[in-house]
């Protein structure tokens, strides 16, 4: 089968290929999925997507006309295509459900202890030769209580690392895992979990519901001095109701993976220009601010994972008409 495969980096090729082994005509292009660059999928019969991708009911209408039957994600989140569109022009849509749980969950990990211990500072000074220790007091982990929102596949794991680390979990989610109430993670609601926490970590898909979760009600209800982790999707958070909360100190501290306009920054260099998203650069200039570029999912063993679901799914598509990991589009009961 064809593939027109967008927003590949060499990385992207080097897992892909092997985990392909030459079975399908992969097409690899380095520029991202927009209404514009749609027609590039000409003469191919998939399309394989990744985060950064959008594909509009304009996109789809067409790669339509061009005879695509199938959207390969190569990512667990799919909020970046219209399902109600591609179920109505007769698109498969599939996507990679799970690859190492374990890869962002130690990624957010990292993100805790750094902006605890103040690491990202740290690093900074003493590369100038600066070893005072005046503004990089942190705070033991252990004893603390966190917060998961979202204890799922990610959550869980965060949530077993932390209880290694003498933490208190609470957790928010529709579904209590098992799993996690046999090592002392006590499910709660939202509000109690924001009240009680030092540190909330976000573990969500974004939704309708779950879109802009972390506004200024949610911050308010936070205890002062309170620690925010971000490593799931950038719209789950409001940025400028952060922003207000951290100028006026009651926030004590954000550490983020995601960012919620990070299509227009995240995945290129931009070292050699400006940064022209405001509310960005305004992050960029508080102490207790740590920001990665979306590189929480970057193992080996997740990328080999990702390729390898995401060629199962063509096969399947190819083989049998469906794909492995097929997302439907649900009709709303309004």
């Amino acid at each position: 089968m064809k593939v027109a495969v967008y927003s590949t980096k060499p990385y992207d090729r080097q897992f892909l290929d092997v985990a392909n082994g030459g079975r399908h005509e992969l097409r690899y292009l380095d520029c991202r999925l927009t209404d514009q660059t749609a027609p590039l999928a000409k003469g191919a019969s998939a399309v394989c997507l990744f985060a950064s991708d959008h594909a509009g009911e304009a996109a789809i209408a067409e790669f339509a006309r061009l005879g695509i039957r199938l959207i390969a994600l190569r990512t667990a989140g799919f909020n970046n295509v219209d399902l109600k569109a591609a179920a109505g022009r007769g698109i498969a849509v599939a996507r990679v459900p799970a690859y190492s749980p374990h890869a962002v969950a130690e990624h957010t990990i990292a993100l805790i202890l750094s902006l605890v211990r103040k690491v990202h500072r740290a690093y900074n000074r003493v590369r100038e030769g600066n070893f005072s220790l005046d503004g990089l007091m942190g705070f033991d982990l252990n004893g603390k209580t966190i917060g998961i929102v979202g204890a799922g596949n990610i959550g869980s794991v965060v949530a077993r690392i932390a209880r290694g680390l003498g933490c208190s979990v609470l957790a928010y989610d529709p579904v209590a895992r098992a799993d996690c109430e046999a090592i002392g993670v006590h499910y709660v609601g939202m509000d109690e979990l924001l009240d009680r926490s030092h540190i909330v970590t976000l573990h969500c898909p974004l939704n309708d519901s779950s879109r802009h979760l972390i506004g200024p009600a949610a911050l308010a209800r936070m205890r002062n001095g309170a620690l925010l982790i971000n490593t799931s999707r950038g719209a789950v958070v409001d940025t400028h109701a952060v922003i207000d909360a951290l100028k006026q100190q009651r926030l004590g501290g954000l550490a983020i993976d995601v960012y919620e306009e990070e299509d227009a920054l995240f995945f290129e260099d931009r070292s050699n220009g400006p940064i022209m998203d405001d509310q960005f650069a305004r992050l960029l200039t508080f102490p207790n601010v740590l920001i990665t570029g979306h590189q929480g999912f970057f193992t080996v063993e997740a990328l080999t994972a990702i390729a390898a679901t995401t060629i199962g799914n063509l096969n399947a598509f190819e083989d049998d008409g469906a794909p492995l990991h097929a997302v439907e589009h649900e009709p709303s009961s309004a």
